[in-house]
């Protein structure tokens, strides 16, 4: 893996037009001191196919206040593409949950689909499912197919947006997977990087407008063990005994790439997708704002917006505050 440094200056290793699944990247990483990614005592965990229909991005208050300003979403450094993440909620793990047991216990009766408590929701404490953010107060929040459609109207000429496997990042303990977005002018510009395509042992994949995300490590903080009793047809979680066990997370990252051009919205359009975050953790902005903060900072912008700025409604699970002070090297990348 090539060592790199983000704009944040905090060190990563990337692999190049490749998604690797967890057990490829266990190989490639061998080299590295990695402690959380060479965990073996791991209690077992599901790892579902997420359907998701929105892309977010956050930010912190000059980052809402440039947006507002240039009417979309720009990179404000020198890099070309726009990122964003897949927002996956609470609807989004309920029917991944719905599939998971469908998959797993195809020929279930109507009793054991009737006993079948839920379960999934116990497994999403990454902060790739929580409604906090680490990147700022302010969360924009768009259809997958509202970003698309514009993209293609502003930088594609109308034409499909190209979408290919761009690279694997591997932090101290987040693995992303990302996915670039370009126009067909760019098609050598990525050449090197193979098309995403419908496959179904993929981690990440395109289909009639959802990207289907198949996590491969979707709690960060193992609190509880996945329990399958085949007998009853049934799946679990069980709470584990003694101290959680802190893993690799991994998330999916959309980069459209836009050079030095804004992907605009109507001002209106941006204040009715934007929604206030608490802080979440690990941080990687340095700038966060109560709620009553940040109505009067928005207000400024869109003095006559009928409604108060509203809390991200997200999934919303026991962020394990209580345990931020068990001793571990805390990941900020």
């Amino acid at each position: 893996m090539e060592p790199k440094m983000n704009e944040r200056n905090h060190e990563y290793h990337s692999v190049g037009g490749r998604h690797l699944k967890l057990n490829d990247l266990k190989e490639v990483a061998q080299g590295l001191d990695n402690q959380y990614l060479k965990k073996e005592n791991i209690p077992l965990y599901p790892q579902p196919e997420f359907h998701v229909s929105h892309l977010k991005h956050d930010t912190n208050r000059d980052g809402l206040q440039g947006i507002w300003e240039k009417q979309g979403f720009m990179n404000p450094s020198a890099s070309s593409l726009l990122w964003w993440s897949l927002a996956v909620g609470s609807e989004e793990v309920t029917s991944a949950e719905r599939r998971l047991l469908e998959t797993t216990y195809p020929d279930r009766t109507e009793m054991q689909v009737q006993m079948q408590q839920s379960f999934l929701q116990m497994f999403a404490s990454s902060p790739a499912f929580l409604s906090s953010s680490r990147l700022g107060s302010y969360r924009f929040t768009f259809g997958l197919e509202e970003v698309l459609r514009a993209y293609s109207n502003q930088f594609c000429g109308g034409a499909e947006p190209v979408m290919r496997v761009l690279k694997t990042d591997l932090y101290k303990q987040e693995v992303m997977y990302a996915v670039v977005v370009h126009g067909p002018a760019h098609q050598q510009l990525y050449a090197n990087c193979p098309l995403l395509t419908d496959d179904p042992d993929s981690v990440c994949a395109y289909r009639d407008g959802l990207f289907l995300w198949r996590s491969e490590a979707m709690c960060e903080t193992h609190r509880y063990q996945l329990v399958c009793r085949d007998d009853e047809k049934q799946m679990g979680a069980e709470l584990c005994s003694g101290r959680p066990q802190f893993y690799v997370w991994d998330n999916v990252a959309i980069a459209l790439h836009v050079d030095d051009q804004v992907l605009k919205f109507d001002v209106d359009q941006l204040r009715k997708r934007l929604t206030f975050c608490d802080k979440g953790y690990p941080v990687i902005a340095k700038e966060f704002d109560r709620i009553e903060e940040a109505e009067e900072f928005v207000r400024v912008f869109w003095p006559n917006y009928p409604s108060a700025l509203k809390k991200d409604d997200g999934l919303r699970i026991d962020d394990g505050d209580s345990d931020r002070n068990i001793d571990r090297d805390v990941d900020e990348d």
